[in-house]
């Protein structure tokens, strides 16, 4: 089962991945910093933006974020950044097009910024300028994490026209080189949500989901949804768009609309996560992540499962198609075959630039992943 359902998203992750290296090659990450200086909000609805063009990657994303912070960047407006990065990327929208439906992405869509939003509006009104200190005074330590080279690398061509750079030799590469870094930062998340999800599907009768989400009290189900989604999340342990399988089984499981939103937001709030913030940032700020951040969570969740069910798009359905157990020849198969051979000829430039070299330095420290890979090697400008 599990195997189907990835062949299923086969495709979706591999259009996703693509655009967003591509996106990645021609947008620069060293101006980001001096891009996100306050928590305004046009800074937000920037941070957003530049999160939206970034890796999907959990891990990358956190990573990502302190070194912007440690860079200058408001805590606020570096939060921001690292939220949409998982919740308004490309790959995730088309997977949850695939697997749960379109209502599911535009909700998602839709209940991001407002997230995003609530949480800056609680860091204003509780985050004190001392939590901010202590903060920064721990993540100028330099204590590691996860995807360190990864938040490090700069290959993005900033010079000439969009498109230009995107088809120039140097763009080409970067694209495969970001390309490939994105699969190998999520393939673990990937399947381990399709393999809990398949377990789900096959081992847990529908009877317990439909007590556990309070499936016969409607009114009940759907506050009860968003306040117990991003708690499932916490002690799955899946992030990035891994949890979008086990989404899906949940929403065949009985859980509410909102609940399905809060648990994919919720990618960030994993314990793996929060034991990097507690490195991070220290203990302190750890604590006030998560608190804030589910609070934020679960009320973003919420407001679209109320939006939502008045404009009369929650779907009535629970019929997600993570639990397809056949592969058959169809339009799925056939765009599979399609996006495999573009998959294949990034791999084969990826090969041929220097890839290899670059994806051991994805997961060192920062100080070894940051000059390595900046478009310095001899391959990099292949025809």
């Amino acid at each position: 089962m599990a195997f189907a359902m990835f062949w299923e998203i086969l495709w979706a992750l591999i259009l996703g991945f693509a655009i967003s290296a591509a996106i990645q090659a021609v947008v620069s990450t060293k101006e980001m910093a001096r891009l996100l200086g306050d928590d305004r909000p046009k800074t937000l609805a920037v941070a957003c933006g530049l999160g939206a063009a970034s890796s999907s990657c959990s891990y990358a994303a956190v990573a990502i974020a302190r070194s912007l912070f440690r860079k200058g960047a408001n805590f606020t407006a570096a939060m921001a950044f690292e939220l949409s990065s998982t919740n308004l990327v490309v790959e995730l929208c088309a997977i949850m097009i695939v697997l749960l439906g379109w209502q599911f992405a535009a909700a998602e869509f839709l209940g991001a910024p407002i997230m995003i939003a609530l949480l800056a509006l609680m860091f204003r009104r509780f985050l004190s300028q001392r939590l901010v200190s202590e903060a920064k005074r721990q993540a100028d330590k330099g204590l590691a994490g996860r995807m360190e080279g990864h938040a490090a690398m700069h290959m993005a061509v900033t010079e000439g026209p969009l498109l230009k750079r995107a088809l120039s030799p140097q763009g080409r590469t970067a694209i495969s080189h970001y390309f490939v870094m994105d699969w190998a930062s999520v393939w673990v998340d990937v399947v381990v949500g399709l393999l809990i999800a398949g377990a789900l599907g096959t081992l847990v009768p529908r009877g317990f989901w439909d007590a556990f989400f309070l499936s016969g009290h409607p009114a009940l189900a759907k506050l009860w949804g968003p306040v117990v989604g991003p708690i499932v999340a916490v002690v799955s342990f899946v992030c990035s768009i891994g949890n979008v399988p086990l989404a899906a089984a949940l929403w065949n499981g009985g859980i509410s609309f909102g609940g399905v939103i809060a648990f994919i937001f919720a990618d960030l709030i994993i314990i793996p996560i929060l034991d990097i913030y507690r490195r991070y940032y220290g203990m302190r700020m750890a604590w006030f992540l998560a608190v804030t951040s589910y609070v934020a969570m679960a009320a973003a969740a919420l407001v679209v499962e109320l939006i939502f069910g008045a404009l009369g798009l929650v779907p009535t359905a629970r019929s997600a198609r993570a639990l397809e157990t056949a592969i058959t020849w169809n339009y799925t198969t056939m765009l599979n075959i399609v996006f495999l051979a573009l998959a294949a000829l990034l791999l084969i430039r990826f090969f041929r630039t220097g890839g290899p070299a670059m994806l051991r330095a994805m997961n060192a420290p920062a100080d070894h992943g940051t000059h390595s890979h900046t478009h310095s090697h001899p391959h990099s400008h292949t025809r």
